[in-house]
């Protein structure tokens, strides 16, 4: 397959990536073939959507089964006031195709399930996981790691938030298989267990954050630079101001 061709408006957009000896120009077309599937277009995936597309990911597809409410736009900066009620996806399609119109955005108005998680996963370079719910997020763990597909998980809790990068089929460098998400979090919590966001609350900047770092391990993901998340959970305190990092393994069992 031959590598894509820059037009001259995309040279200048991307200008400041060609200069950098990390990624220059075979990094970027590395990114504009790159196909990105975000799972929740709310808080995370606010951040995360705007600065692929900026970055120029080739095609990023979105599902989100919800809608935009005006107490989401706190923190979910990707729509709009005017967008209220709008399908979040079609609402963030709109969005990335205004920053960026090189980049191929699909929208998906549906719910991430059993169903339809294989299909939406396969042929994907990486999957970010911005969802609410641990169901989901084991879908898209077990998923991801039986399609072979980088995953970029992340979740935010009022001041708080954490991230890691999942891919349990390599092995490392001492010659065993990396951790999967069930090493991380062997149980899942029940239902009502923990509190939503809407039952404990949620800084908007929080999501900020946690979302751009979503964006920054996905495009190293995706170029092939710098140090992974892999076997590494990353943990934000935002009243602290400060980051904490944990190693973790794979269970033997």
């Amino acid at each position: 397959m031959s590598e894509p061709v820059f037009s001259a408006q995309e040279r200048e957009r991307y200008a400041r990536h060609f200069v950098m000896a990390e990624i220059g120009g075979p990094g970027q077309q590395k990114l504009k073939k790159a196909h990105v599937l975000m799972i929740g277009a709310g808080g995370l995936g606010a951040p995360a959507l705007q600065y692929l597309a900026a970055a120029g990911v080739g095609e990023i597809t979105i599902i989100d089964d919800d809608k935009v409410d005006l107490s989401n736009l706190q923190r979910q900066v990707i729509h709009t006031t005017q967008n209220v009620g709008v399908d979040k996806s079609a609402s963030a399609k709109q969005t990335l195709e205004a920053i960026n119109p090189h980049v191929n955005v699909h929208a998906v108005t549906d719910r991430f399930t059993q169903e339809n998680a294989e299909r939406l996963i396969a042929g994907k370079t990486v999957v970010l996981d911005g969802s609410d719910n641990f169901d989901t997020r084991y879908l898209v763990a077990d998923t991801c790691e039986a399609a072979h597909v980088p995953l970029i998980t992340a979740a935010v809790n009022r001041f708080d938030g954490s991230i890691t990068t999942l891919k349990p089929w390599l092995l490392n460098d001492a010659g065993a298989l990396n951790p999967r998400y069930v090493d991380l979090f062997p149980q899942k919590p029940e239902d009502g267990i923990l509190p939503t966001c809407s039952e404990a609350g949620v800084l908007g900047a929080v999501t900020g954050i946690m979302g751009t770092l979503q964006a920054m391990e996905c495009i190293k993901e995706i170029v092939g630079i710098g140090d992974s998340l892999v076997g590494k959970l990353m943990m934000f305190d935002g009243l602290a101001m400060q980051f904490q990092t944990i190693n973790y393994k794979r269970s033997k069992t």
